[in-house]
């Protein structure tokens, strides 16, 4: 028996900038999560829904640039074994 609840969001993941010559400067990171939030908000509006949450790995400076766009960290769990050796640290926030 599941002793928790289940809310449908969609998880914006892997979001990222290119750094290959020079690319990172053609878009700031503020305007690359925007444009991913608008994909998700038409996306909600035809499934519905409210929430999205976005995983990242547990750096002052991803908690601050999600911070900073409105996102709170509510929890946090385990790297699984393929994340092994592609993401620092023992958890993902």
């Amino acid at each position: 028996m599941n002793k928790g609840f289940v809310i449908p969001a969609p998880l914006i993941a892997q979001l990222g900038k290119n750094f290959t010559d020079g690319l990172n400067t053609e878009l700031s990171g503020d305007e690359l999560l925007k444009m991913a939030l608008e994909k998700v908000s038409a996306a909600q509006f035809i499934l519905g829904g409210k929430i999205v949450y976005i995983e990242c790995e547990d750096v002052p400076k991803l908690l601050k640039f999600y911070t900073d766009n409105g996102f709170i960290s509510f929890a946090k769990r385990e790297k699984d074994s393929e994340e092994e050796g592609r993401i620092s640290g023992t958890h993902l926030i």
